[in-house]
């Protein structure tokens, strides 16, 4: 019997290359698994460190640390762009876009830049464990979106620590994360504190995932993403009546630079030959709905998503990306 199990232990662990080159659901599932795997492995180990400095921001570089080579293992590579707005030690909100949980380790791959940066979460990522502990002593600020008031008591506390200790506070305005390669519209809690503090606001831009990522046709490929930081936007002198153009600044600014960056990223790739299982289009890659400005990227650079991945263009770009 134990000769049986071995023998299909190994003819598993033959099989997992095989699977993994020509299989994209395989793949894709696969490379979930690695990234929630070695973040719930790394979260038990730094645990007791976390219980010397419990709930320090701080924390959260020791966590980027261990975890930003998961990036290199699923085949991701990140460009950062504007690092001096970024590394300047003042306190702010940080609004960014959200695509996919895979914003994680874009942030993990920028940390040490930041130094000082903590989250606001859903309450109900407090509960997966031992992720959520871990992410709870790493100073993470966990909200009850059900419960509004008590959310609103929880951010203006945590609004004044962050001035008064230089924090970056990190929020995703969109709420959900949705890859759809367009920006959605904002939620106004990040503007609210900004103004209620007189702090900036700091855009942090993620170029589309829609050249390598598609959860609906479960297709994770190797790709490379263009993080922008914008020049911080001073709330100072303004209003809760200013809030509304305010947001609507930042969004403009975001979309621009989603649009550019997104564009720049689909023009470095074309689709490698299928192995057997077709080819998608770039819309399907995005998910819903085509990235901005698809028709002209389309026209000029003729991209697509294909289950077994990317390769860069034939033509040199006029730049190479510098990645972190």
């Amino acid at each position: 019997m134990s000769s049986f199990i071995e023998l299909l232990g190994l003819f598993l662990l033959l099989m997992l290359p095989f699977l993994y080159e020509t299989n994209h659901i395989f793949r894709y599932y696969f490379k979930f698994l690695i990234y929630y795997g070695i973040v719930s492995f790394n979260s038990i180990v730094l645990i007791p460190a976390f219980l010397t400095r419990p709930c320090d921001v701080r924390n959260l570089l020791w966590a980027s640390t261990w975890c930003h080579r998961i990036s290199t293992l699923i085949g991701l590579r990140w460009e950062l762009r504007g690092k001096e707005h970024l590394a300047k030690d003042q306190a702010c909100i940080i609004v960014a876009n959200h695509q996919s949980s895979l914003d994680v380790l874009g942030m993990f791959d920028i940390w040490h830049v930041m130094n000082k940066c903590t989250v606001v979460a859903k309450r109900e990522l407090f509960y997966a464990w031992p992720f959520g502990l871990a992410a709870w002593l790493a100073g993470l600020i966990f909200i009850d979106r059900v419960r509004g008031e008590k959310a609103r008591e929880t951010l203006n506390e945590v609004n004044r620590k962050i001035k008064r200790q230089r924090i970056k506070l990190w929020v995703f305005p969109e709420g959900t994360r949705r890859n759809t390669g367009e920006l959605h519209p904002f939620k106004k809690g990040a503007f609210h504190m900004a103004i209620d503090q007189q702090i900036p606001i700091l855009p942090v831009v993620f170029s589309s995932y829609g050249t390598f990522l598609n959860d609906k046709k479960k297709i994770l490929n190797a790709g490379r993403i263009v993080i922008t930081t914008l020049p911080p936007v001073s709330t100072e002198g303004l209003t809760k009546d200013d809030i509304d153009v305010l947001m609507e600044r930042v969004r403009v600014q975001m979309l621009d630079t989603f649009k550019s960056t997104s564009a720049e990223a689909l023009q470095k790739y074309k689709p490698l030959k299928s192995r057997g299982s077709g080819t998608i289009s770039r819309e399907e890659a995005a998910g819903a709905g085509p990235l901005p400005d698809a028709a002209q990227v389309a026209a000029a650079a003729a991209v697509a998503n294909s289950p077994s991945g990317y390769s860069p263009a034939a033509a040199k770009p006029p730049t190479m990306l510098k990645t972190l």
